[in-house]
């Protein structure tokens, strides 16, 4: 898995550094700022990149938004030290595939970003219930959705909304291949018009079911 580092403090860069590396992760560069975050992911292409929010000229939070409009292929996980509730949904909205606070263990960071790799969201439980308490509210869309999703991707999307959310989990759940479930797994995310999997989530929670006829 290739790493890019966005954050402004050159001690903490090192220490991250010095923990994926000897994780085996390859971290491909560092960025001061959002600014060279952006500029450094289109040009290097990692698989993750760890962004800081609070940082100068660009903030983690629009170049959040920036690589997710134009390199989708790149996921960014935020990591920050904002507990922040607003900070956590405005990433969420803004693309990040998931949010980590800097208290992290070790152990954990490793595995959540081993998941990202697979689609997973990188939200640690405590996280993961802030997002769903927040967009668990009456649907304020109209309840027939215009991009009605089939039987088979509302099965896929309902077991999301539970928690399992590894292809492994979710093809198992359905006994189907790994490959089915990443096919209607993008035509979930082409339908509703998101980035990734935290965020089917939390549409679900806030709008209700896509196809509640059913």
């Amino acid at each position: 898995m290739r790493v890019l580092i966005a954050d402004d403090h050159a001690l903490f860069r090192d220490g991250v550094r010095s923990l994926l590396e000897a994780r085996g992760l390859e971290v491909v560069g560092e960025a001061r700022n959002g600014r060279e975050a952006f500029d450094m992911a289109r040009r290097l292409q990692p698989d993750i990149v760890l962004m800081d929010l609070a940082m100068p000229e660009v903030g983690g939070l629009d170049a959040t938004r920036l690589i997710s409009a134009e390199i989708p292929e790149v996921k960014v996980v935020v990591l920050t030290a904002s507990d922040e509730d607003a900070d956590l949904f405005e990433a969420i909205k803004a693309g990040a595939q998931g949010y980590l606070l800097k208290d992290l263990k070790a152990d954990e960071l490793i595995e959540l970003l081993n998941g990202v790799s697979e689609g997973q969201p990188a939200l640690t439980p405590a996280l993961a219930r802030k997002l769903l308490t927040e967009f668990a509210r009456p649907p304020t869309l109209p309840s027939h959705s215009p991009h009605d999703l089939t039987e088979r991707e509302q099965d896929v999307l309902e077991l999301l909304v539970q928690g399992i959310t590894s292809n492994h989990d979710l093809a198992d759940k359905l006994i189907v291949t790994e490959n089915t479930v990443k096919y209607h797994l993008r035509n979930i995310l082409g339908k509703l018009h998101l980035k990734n999997r935290a965020q089917v989530v939390a549409y679900v929670m806030q709008h209700g079911p896509v196809n509640p006829q059913k």
